[in-house]
């Protein structure tokens, strides 16, 4: 008898290491999946990315931005090459467009340290490390995204946007996570990061934050400069809970966020509308690596868990919140004694290595 939750999820491998990550990733959803049951899911993959956009013109060819339209979640490895670049100089990111064409507004950065894995922070509180980091992922800097302009070479513009109806579903967005968090033993708290003191837009976004956090009570608002932020992210990362900020800072804060848990190889990622999601790791396309098999698949074994979180929350579920904890747990099993360490942190394990820890963990 046909399983009768079915999800549909587009892949795009993309480019780099992409597809070297993407591939045990499908084996260990199969498994995960096979192995809890209750849902099924179905890969369609399609083309996307630079290596597309230098064969073909486009870098989001209609057909796959067709597909990932009608698809119940897209799945994504990595996508760009710094030596192929469009006219202007930028480089090919149709990740980036798929947050605007979708209306993915939430991009949802977890920093959850993994044991076994090593901090560069000294505390005996590393291990404690838990948060997540909420960049608003379609307007922000971002909105110039190519939309800027050189005059005469002498000088360049670009914009940032805040809009109320966008900020109003991020912050919205961010409080009821922080929900599901303190039911799990979380704090229950949501840090604005903005710069209110120096531009209007930002007093703006902070003020219709504080606008939202009245309608839920039971969570603590805070509010934090990016700079300020940036330096307690250092000194004491397991102080934080939720934040929320711009798409720009969010940009730079995912990435030191990443460092504090082990580096991008162990930041997975997911771009979430409301009709839309896009699963991803935090990594690039790593070219320098690309084809020897050194990448660590982790982050994308994480965002693909993600996924099943959202499937299962969206369409009622369990089975796959089981099969996205079954995940959890594998990664963390497969670290838990320090013995593999992965190439981008000076060890020896590859990503076969990795992938068969994990895989035999589900």
């Amino acid at each position: 008898m046909a399983n009768p939750h079915s999800f549909n999820v587009v892949v795009l491998p993309g480019d780099g290491i992409g597809p070297e990550v993407m591939e045990p990733c499908l084996d260990l959803l199969r498994a995960a999946s096979d192995r809890v049951g209750g849902f099924s899911l179905t890969f369609e993959t399609y083309s996307a990315g630079a290596e597309t956009y230098r064969d073909t013109g486009a870098a989001l060819p209609d057909a796959t931005l067709e597909a990932a339209r009608n698809a119940d979640a897209i799945l994504l490895g990595a996508m760009g090459l710094p030596h192929i670049r469009y006219p202007d100089g930028t480089e090919i990111a149709p990740q980036i467009d798929l947050r605007g064409l979708l209306g993915l507004y939430a991009g949802v950065r977890p920093a959850r340290k993994v044991k076994g894995i090593a901090s560069p922070l000294a505390s005996p509180q590393a291990d404690t490390v838990d948060f997540v980091l909420i960049r608003e992922s379609t307007e922000g800097l971002f909105a110039s995204h190519h939309k800027g302009e050189v005059e005469d070479d002498a000088i360049a513009r670009e914009t940032m946007v805040i809009t109320r109806p966008t900020s109003e579903r991020l912050f919205d967005f961010s409080f009821k996570l922080a929900e599901r968090r303190k039911t799990a033993g979380a704090p229950g708290m949501v840090t604005c990061v903005d710069k209110a003191n120096v531009f209007a837009a930002f007093a703006f976004f902070r003020r219709i934050f504080d606008e939202t956090a009245r309608r839920y009570p039971d969570i603590d608002a805070e509010h934090a400069y990016v700079d300020a932020t940036a330096l307690n992210m250092v000194r004491h990362p397991w102080d934080f809970d939720v934040m929320v900020t711009e798409n720009m800072f969010g940009d730079i804060l995912s990435d030191l966020a990443a460092g504090l848990i082990g580096g991008l190889g162990m930041a997975p990622s997911a771009d979430i509308g409301d009709d839309h999601a896009v699963f991803q790791p935090c990594h690039g396309t790593a070219p320098d690596i690309a084809g020897h098999s050194l990448a660590n698949p982790s982050a994308m074994f994480l965002s693909a868990a993600m996924m099943l979180d959202w499937l299962g929350e969206r369409h009622f579920v369990e089975a796959c919140g089981g099969a996205a904890q079954m995940i959890h747990d594998a990664v963390d099993t497969a670290f838990a004694d320090g013995s593999m360490v992965p190439c981008e942190m000076g060890g020896r394990a590859g990503t076969k290595d990795i992938a068969d820890a994990v895989l035999n963990g589900v």
